[in-house]
Parts: structure tokens; C-alpha cells; sequence
């Protein structure tokens, strides 16, 4: 499984491929694109997990991949 994280750090933006720093200061919309993009880049052969940080630090996970059965 490919885990992908966005997370902020200070003002900017960080995407962590499983666990391990990827791209740093971005802003939230190009970290959300660059994890999006690995993901569908992925999906097909692979499950996927994005936790994604919201503004107020909340997290929320998403997941796609072969396995994963589409929410109802």
C-alpha cells in the first residue's frame, strides 16, 4: 500500500510518501495536486491512503486502489 500524507508545517506544506519527505513548500493546492496525481498514477495496481490535514488540524484519510471497495 502506498501511504501519502499533506500535512502543514509552519505556513507551508508538506507531502510525505510513506512517512519520508517528498516535496515541501508547497501550498495546500499544489501539495493536494502532487498527492492526487501519485495516487491516480498508483491506483491501478496498488491500494492508496492519503491522509490529508485540513486548516484547523484535523485529519482526514481517503483511499482508492484495486481493493478498496467504493463507498456506498
Amino acid at each position: 500500500m502506498l501511504r501519502l500524507a499533506v500535512l502543514q508545517k509552519g505556513s507551508e506544506w508538506v507531502v510525505l510518501r510513506d512517512g519520508q519527505p517528498l516535496a515541501q513548500g508547497l501550498s495546500r493546492s499544489q501539495a493536494m495536486a502532487l498527492a492526487d496525481q501519485l495516487a491516480f498514477e498508483s491506483e491501478e495496481t496498488e491500494d492508496v491512503e492519503i491522509l490529508v490535514q485540513d486548516y484547523t488540524g484535523e485529519v482526514q484519510a481517503r483511499y482508492s486502489g484495486p481493493d478498496v471497495a467504493p463507498e456506498a
